[in-house]
């Protein structure tokens, strides 16, 4: 409705200012013009014209400035909104005493370009500058905080915003990451994940309905615990698919991409966005095993191949034994020979040690 509105507010300007600016125009050119009605009509659909390539140019700018609205931090849109109204002030008081100089009628343009040039340049340069060293407030407001200290010298990055996939909020394991402090920032949730886990909620397979209500339920209490450091961006981007219109909100916005999603990493990474899979976290965050560490393993089930028994370390890890088939049940002292890293996690392989070695 708004982009409608501003369309059409733009195509009357740009009709009215083709219309009435003929008059604006030199009387020696007015004399030569045989259809002065004719000329005006022309006018007015070039000004049309025109006003609808504005139009939409600033449909995609103000959609790109309230993406980033809504994720940026405060501090530093109340700095870039001071910066902006600053440089705005200075160039009108430097504007002021051009505007009041006596000017012939031939050079008179000269006062409303002066205008536009003075208040987009100091304007861009006070919303610049208040971008780079605007956080330096902060210690005027608040001396004794540690943390401005840091961020206004720049020793200390902002956090960036994390956008969650709707894998990592089937899967659950964000609550933890929140609770335990491992993820800074706003917590961002497009529109399109709530629409695709909408979908999987009214969805006639009953696996699909119960991740989807679990998805949803799981993102109500977040929002209930967080707050307004929950943000659910309500940008509807154009394009095929949930994953496409993330990659579009985090190149907008600037955040770390939250994800289970392999495949979603891969092209993130391609498209040199900041990404952070939950599954790479979860394996980085494992002990390390190393060959020769010695083991107490429980035996739970056969292997692939012959003669060789699995086990499970308490972080998930899977162990295959050698020469353990027929164990099942027991808990064995084991010995770490080697391990394999793939995407999808960690395999480590061990031997029976047959006399009892000491645990680890």
């Amino acid at each position: 409705m708004v982009d409608t509105l501003i369309l059409v507010l733009f195509l009357i300007s740009g009709a009215a200012t083709g219309w009435l600016g003929v008059d604006l125009l030199p009387e020696d050119l007015l004399i030569k013009v045989s259809d002065l009605a004719k000329l005006r009509w022309e006018l007015a659909g070039f000004g049309t014209f025109v006003a609808l390539l504005a139009g939409l140019f600033f449909q995609q700018l103000r959609r790109r400035l309230m993406a980033q609205v809504r994720s940026m931090p405060t501090d530093l849109l109340v700095s870039r909104a001071v910066g902006l109204i600053l440089g705005l002030l200075v160039a009108n008081l430097l504007l002021a005493p051009i505007l009041l100089l006596p000017l012939p009628w031939e050079v008179v343009f000269v006062k409303p370009l002066a205008a536009v040039l003075s208040n987009v340049f100091f304007g861009v340069l006070g919303y610049n500058l208040a971008e780079v060293h605007g956080r330096t407030l902060l210690r005027l407001f608040n001396p004794s905080s540690t943390e401005a200290l840091l961020v206004a010298e720049g020793v200390l990055q902002p956090a960036s915003a994390k956008i969650l996939d709707t894998s990592v909020i089937i899967d659950g394991r964000i609550r933890g990451l929140l609770e335990s402090g491992l993820l800074e920032g706003q917590v961002i949730v497009a529109q399109a994940v709530i629409d695709e886990l909408q979908a999987l909620a009214d969805s006639s397979n009953n696996e699909k309905r119960g991740k989807g209500r679990r998805g949803l339920i799981l993102l109500a209490e977040l929002r209930k615990l967080y707050g307004r450091r929950l943000v659910v961006n309500t940008t509807r981007y154009e394009g095929i698919g949930a994953d496409e219109k993330l990659l579009k909100l985090t190149a907008d916005t600037g955040g770390t991409l939250l994800t289970a999603d392999y495949g979603l990493t891969k092209v993130a990474q391609v498209q040199e966005l900041k990404v952070m899979n939950l599954s790479e976290l979860v394996i980085a965050l494992r002990p390390e095993v190393r060959p020769g560490d010695a083991l107490q393993l429980k035996i739970v089930r056969e292997g692939k191949e012959a003669e060789q028994g699995v086990g499970y370390l308490d972080d998930g890890t899977m162990v295959v034994v050698e020469a353990a088939r027929g164990r099942i049940g027991e808990r064995l002292p084991v010995t770490v020979t080697g391990a394999l890293q793939t995407p999808s996690g960690r395999m480590v392989f061990a031997r029976w040690d047959q006399e009892p070695a000491p645990p680890r």
